[in-house]
């Protein structure tokens, strides 16, 4: 059974950018799923999707992020690594201030990860575009909504430090192998 680690943060803080290096590697990845989301409800005329209708694009989110998290019995690697967690939804619900269903928390009660990498906002690389509407500021605070939600999961936090992506995925596997 391959050992699931999640990698979040904030946006823009470098984890797609993360993952992607981690596949160049080799790695075994679970890709973030919010973009094809958000995509999917632009192409259907809904310009932000978690704006409109934050539930929704939750819903949706929770759903792919558990199918991620159940179809893994294929893989070969002992390493998964995953672009966000179950606890990333309620983290930005609660960042917004929007009360969902208690089914959220129940999954991600339920469903574990083995490990939790956060990467701390970094406004040297913290940009936007046409999904990440957050500013810096924002980001930041994020950081902290998703601190209190894996905390409030049972997970341990695993503050990964600025450096290039080979510094930092150095840093996560030698954790690992410890």
């Amino acid at each position: 059974m391959s050992k699931k680690i999640v990698i979040t943060g904030g946006p823009g803080t470098g984890k797609t950018s993360l993952i992607s290096f981690l596949e160049e590697k080799g790695y075994q990845c679970q890709n973030e799923i919010s973009r094809q989301v958000t995509l999917e409800a632009q192409k259907k005329g809904i310009d932000q999707l978690f704006l409109s209708d934050p539930i929704l694009f939750s819903q949706q989110l929770l759903e792919g992020r558990l199918k991620q998290h159940q179809e893994v019995s294929h893989l070969k690697k002992n390493l998964l690594f995953y672009d966000r967690g179950l606890p990333d939804i309620p983290a930005y619900l609660n960042f917004t201030k929007v009360s969902y269903p208690d089914s959220f928390d129940t999954i991600c009660q339920t469903y574990r990860y083995d490990t939790v990498f956060l990467l701390p906002p970094w406004k040297a690389i913290y940009t936007q575009d046409n999904e990440r509407y957050e500013t810096f500021e924002e980001s930041k605070k994020i950081h902290d909504f998703l601190i209190h939600s894996y905390q409030k999961y049972g997970y341990k936090i695993i503050e990964v430090p600025f450096g290039t992506l080979k510094e930092r995925m150095h840093f996560m596997i030698t954790y690992l192998a410890l």
